[in-house]
């Protein structure tokens, strides 16, 4: 091969690996260890009246409880996948369920939101 598809290749490779790096992490919480966003800390939540790969919560609902977004580009990893919103923006979903923030949460490591209104759930490991 010649030295510039090589570097091409190499390129494509690093920003490929780039792409796809772990979206979630752990941390624990007041209620064991639970799933959270790598790049915040923030505790990750689901909702029971969602259902697989659709998301329920809009408008209001949204504000209060902000989905998880996947950056465009952003492929689907092991258990994590990506589905479409109703306002077309990819949101990171957990086995086909939706990945939510609280807006109640102010710190890495809070859980708070966790049985609110008995349909919301902290993923816990």
């Amino acid at each position: 091969m010649n030295r510039t598809l090589l570097i091409a290749l190499s390129a494509l490779t690093l920003s490929a690996g780039m792409a796809i790096s772990a979206p979630t992490s752990t941390a624990d919480s007041r209620i064991g260890e639970v799933l959270t966003a790598a790049d915040n800390g923030m505790t990750l939540y689901t909702f029971r009246k969602d259902t697989a790969n659709t998301s329920n919560c809009n408008g209001g609902c949204a504000r209060s409880w902000p989905p998880f977004f996947a950056a465009a580009g952003t492929a689907p990893e092991g258990d994590l996948t990506i589905i479409t919103r109703a306002d077309g923006k990819q949101q990171w979903a957990l086995d086909g369920q939706p990945l939510y923030f609280w807006q109640g949460d102010r710190k890495p490591g809070d859980a708070t939101g966790d049985g609110v209104g008995g349909v919301w759930d902290a993923v816990k490991n």
